[in-house]
């Protein structure tokens, strides 16, 4: 029988998907990333339109419609201030495949790319599938990535590093001068920043700044998405910019790996980014009141938890055990550890749920940690 290549060998099946196969069917389920709001209206329509009309019916151009990376270029002007070209953006399926392709064009085998640790589970992974040489950093007690951890970390055999804020699994927030320096740090060093912006709009501590606001060169590249922030995960909409060479780079690999993104899903991102912005505020502060429900909760358990800024994740310190008296109580939460060798000792909740399954999950969760401390 054919073998298997040493890249897939290399990587396993997610830590998150094992949990959830682990819980019972009606557990309150905290390890889910994904919000619990619907997509926006507008966005709906215009997918159906788009379909009513066989305006959705054949491929697009591989970097998707005009009017939607027009409509992208326009919110990073809008939000950002950044000058974006439409030309300089390919929309993608979904934030994680932007992340492959923004990884393949860029790492050689046997170049090293650094991110945080614990961090989302994709960095490591994909980084070996384009045969790098992951170098995770351990963040700060806030866990906040350390803009000088990344400089020690560099050497000459560094690719690129990865930085996200807000932060899966951490909900950190990075303030607006580690940003800087992280825009300094791939000016000086001449090295690839990967801007991982997925949680922009759901900041509710400090706020959201991109390194492409303080970068001096084209070594920044951004990766963004329509799924956390209009609530749209399931039509797998993400985009990627950078400068007019990285981008024809990346487009080598997303014509081969996708042709393009999905026809409706483009249309409907499209009207996401143009449409009304309200359902965008409301969400943020829905997850601003969970938020303060789950910390101030966990913290009446006994648990050391840093606060999140942003996204809707927190991440307490946990004891030994916890996870799987969670998950036996019937709560899933999801181990540190799968999120890298420093998360080891915590767990990732997400509040994305409602009000009251996360203050029944916090009575569970009592109980668990009395089981085992």
């Amino acid at each position: 029988m054919t073998g298997f290549s040493e890249r897939v060998e290399s990587i396993s099946i997610s830590g998150i998907r094992e949990v959830f196969e682990a819980a019972s069917e009606d557990a309150i389920n905290l390890g889910l990333g994904q919000p619990d709001f619907p997509a926006p209206p507008h966005a709906r329509e215009a997918a159906i339109a788009a379909i009513r009309d066989g305006r959705a019916d054949g491929y697009t151009e591989n970097k998707g419609i005009l009017s939607l990376r027009e409509a992208i270029a326009a919110k990073h002007e809008r939000d950002q201030g950044i000058d974006v070209s439409p030309d300089d953006v390919i929309a993608t399926a979904g934030g994680s495949e932007a992340l492959h392709v923004a990884l393949e064009a860029h790492v050689e085998p046997g170049d090293e790319v650094i991110f945080p640790d614990p961090g989302f589970v994709s960095y490591d992974a994909l980084t070996k599938l384009a045969g790098g040489d992951p170098v995770p950093v351990p963040l700060r007690d806030d866990l906040t990535l350390d803009p000088a951890a990344v400089e020690e970390a560099l050497t000459d055999d560094t690719a690129a590093f990865v930085v996200n804020s807000p932060g899966n699994p951490t909900g950190a927030v990075s303030p607006p001068e580690d940003v800087r320096e992280f825009a300094r740090i791939a000016d000086e060093h001449d090295v690839l920043c990967i801007s991982d912006e997925v949680y922009e709009y759901t900041v509710f501590d400090g706020e959201f700044r991109s390194p492409a606001e303080f970068a001096e060169t084209d070594n920044v590249v951004v990766v963004n998405s329509a799924s956390k922030l209009y609530s749209m995960t399931g039509w797998r909409l993400g985009w990627v910019h950078g400068s007019a060479d990285r981008i024809e780079r990346m487009l080598r690999v997303h014509q081969y790996v996708q042709a393009c993104a999905s026809a409706p899903a483009q249309f409907a991102a499209e009207a996401a980014l143009t449409g009304p912005q309200e359902q965008v505020s409301e969400m943020t502060e829905s997850f601003r009141r969970r938020r303060d429900i789950v910390v101030s909760g966990l913290e009446d358990i006994g648990m050391e938890v840093p606060t999140p800024g942003g996204a809707f994740y927190c991440m307490p310190k946990v004891p030994d055990g916890f996870v799987d008296e969670c998950l036996e109580r019937g709560v899933v939460v999801v181990p540190g550890d799968s999120f890298g060798e420093h998360g080891a000792g915590y767990a990732r909740l997400s509040y994305a749920t409602d009000e009251e399954s996360l203050r029944d999950a916090l009575d569970i969760m009592a109980d668990a940690y009395d089981a085992v401390v």
